[in-house]
């Protein structure tokens, strides 16, 4: 059981205010403000702006945490804050962490490297050597909650949110843990990242015009955009929700992944390992492709995984994928890498929960016409039921998770 979230995207510093500027069709995207990107390529992504870590956590945290660990902190005290769980002594054995990033704490290590290079050995703080591992967020977490059951990274690209939801899926079914604080986070907007990307030509250069910049299934797509962001989601043994009287959100009923094992940055011209992925979730799930109600897309919006996505839905979900709505919420916030599958996790189960479904901006001229992508403007379906999030990343990794509605 889904029993809690929380969000940090560049759309709004809590989940309810990154849902509300979903279902507005506000765009998260813009020139980016905090680095110099004077020489770059690509000056636009979608940034968190605003962030008070001080809100948060002590000064002694925020000091050693790098932003991405900020924002996963962030997101997972308002997670436990809205499942009303509280990590007991009795509890705390039970409670584990997995947090996915593709990225991790790269703004920490390239600013260390700045100060080794400029002041020497003596510059170097002496917690830098786990600030800046992949797993310095879900360690920041389990520390100030208290948990003490297993904690871990999970670092499977643009699919590490989703991967990290389904490893804590896992552990609950076979009886490792109780509860699972799991989710994504990455603060990748760096010049480093922004100009390696945009040098690979996945980025969009739609520099002129930020808000239209990312445009998936739609004809004028030129690439991805950057960005930064957490969620995390406190799921639970439905015993364990039901004993202490958590309410449930959504049943969280099947996971899938795969790799490709065909391209760095491609995915596989067919969709093998896509396929893979979503056929196993469904599988999992006990359903097939005809009792799907909702798809959140991967959605990049690259000329490559936009059109391999839709060729997998309909080879997956049949002429069902023509019948319900198919929308990228990362036409709004941008791809945040490892917090994508997380977040969009959280906007599927806001979608069973409501029966709005989030749009798809800057669809104007839809590669698959016979597909709903709820362009531009949200819509309301009535008896949504089980939704499908997918999650495809650069090194072939592929992973897909089956909600359903409570």
């Amino acid at each position: 059981m889904v029993t809690g979230y929380g969000a940090v995207t560049p759309l709004g510093h809590s989940a309810d205010a990154t849902w509300k500027a979903m279902v507005a069709g506000r765009s998260g995207i813009d020139t980016v403000e905090a680095i110099d990107v004077t020489d770059l390529g690509v000056r636009i992504g979608g940034q968190v702006r605003g962030f008070e870590p001080g809100d948060y956590m002590p000064a002694a945290v925020s000091r050693r945490a790098d932003p991405y660990a900020q924002y996963a902190l962030a997101a997972a005290l308002e997670a436990v804050e809205h499942a009303a769980l509280v990590v007991t002594e009795r509890l705390a054995p039970r409670i584990s962490v997995v947090i996915g990033s593709g990225y991790g704490p790269v703004g920490s290590i390239y600013r260390a490297a700045d100060r080794l290079r400029a002041r020497g050995p003596r510059a170097i703080g002496p917690f830098t050597q786990v600030t800046t591992a992949m797993d310095s967020s879900a360690c920041e977490i389990s520390m100030r909650l208290g948990t003490q059951g297993p904690c871990r990274a999970q670092s499977t690209a643009c699919a590490s949110g989703s991967d990290a939801v389904g490893a804590g899926m896992r552990m609950i079914s076979h009886g490792e843990a109780d509860v699972v604080l799991a989710g994504g986070a990455d603060a990748c907007v760096t010049t480093v990242d922004l100009a390696g990307s945009g040098n690979a030509r996945a980025l969009s250069r739609r520099n002129d015009d930020p808000t239209a910049a990312c445009r998936p299934f739609d004809g004028q797509r030129d690439g991805f955009v950057m960005s930064e962001g957490a969620a995390v989601l406190v799921l639970e043994a439905a015993e364990v929700a039901e004993a202490r009287g958590a309410t449930p959100l959504a049943e969280l009923t099947g996971y899938g992944a795969s790799s490709d094992a065909h391209h760095w940055t491609a995915p596989h011209p067919e969709g093998r390992g896509a396929c893979l992925a979503v056929e196993a979730a469904l599988r999992d799930a006990g359903v097939t492709g005809t009792d799907v109600d909702y798809v959140n897309a991967h959605g990049t919006g690259t000329l490559l995984n936009d059109a391999t996505e839709t060729a997998v839905l309909r080879r997956v979900l049949g002429e069902r994928v023509t019948r319900i709505p198919v929308s990228s919420t990362k036409s709004m916030t941008g791809h945040m890498i490892g917090a994508a599958g997380a977040v969009e996790l959280v906007a599927s189960i806001q979608a069973l929960r409501t029966g709005d479904v989030p749009p798809t901006i800057n669809c104007d001229d839809p590669i698959d016409p016979d597909i709903n992508f709820v362009a531009h403007h949200t819509q309301h379906h009535r008896g949504l039921r089980t939704a499908l999030s997918n999650s495809f990343g650069f090194g072939g990794h592929n992973a897909a998770l089956v909600i359903r509605a409570i």
